[in-house]
């Protein structure tokens, strides 16, 4: 019953936040939050272009498309969104493989590990070249699983407003090339 009670509360949520942004306003963070920057996703029973992704929590600052929102305490738990915080690298990828769409999605932190959270994100794929953050890239890094991730574009425009901001202050990011 709090399963279902949780997917349903995610999902709704989830209604209202699809669409990965496109020249967005954004918005320097620092309170509690999910890091989903290399998150594992699977899907969700029933739902093809939703999937739920194993997220790091997170207290800092960080960087959204929404207004800051505080932890919101629920039935099924704390509710936290999705933030992005600086890369140091990534892999680019090519392919047309489904990844997901994670920054400012619904989030609750596990009630018995409160490091970790499950986040509801949207599906997306055929946006242009994507990114994989990690510090090595090997021939599965492009082609296994579903991964938080987001296009070149993405991970430019945000970081380009992150150099703007007090803090979080981005890396130099290393674009990986094949090993």
């Amino acid at each position: 019953m709090k399963n279902g009670f949780f997917l349903v509360l995610l999902t709704t949520i989830l209604l209202f936040n699809t669409t990965p942004f496109a020249a967005a306003k954004f918005y320097a963070c620092n309170s509690k939050y999910a890091l989903c920057t290399t998150a594992p996703c699977t899907p969700m029973t029933g739902k093809k272009d939703e999937v739920l992704c194993a997220c790091d929590v997170k207290t800092g600052y960080s960087a959204a498309t929404q207004n800051c929102q505080p932890v919101k305490q629920t039935q099924a738990g704390e509710l936290v969104y999705s933030r992005y915080y600086p890369v140091k690298s990534y892999v680019t990828c090519t392919n047309n493989r489904p990844w997901a769409w994670c920054l400012d999605k619904p989030c609750i932190i596990d009630k018995k590990n409160p490091s970790k959270a499950v986040c509801a994100c949207s599906v997306v794929s055929d946006l242009g070249p994507y990114v994989i953050v990690t510090d090595k890239n090997t021939a599965t890094t492009c082609t296994t699983g579903i991964i938080s991730s987001a296009t070149i574009e993405q991970i430019t425009d945000i970081t380009d407003f992150l150099k703007t901001q007090p803090q979080p202050k981005p890396f130099p990011i290393n674009r990986v090339a094949y090993n």
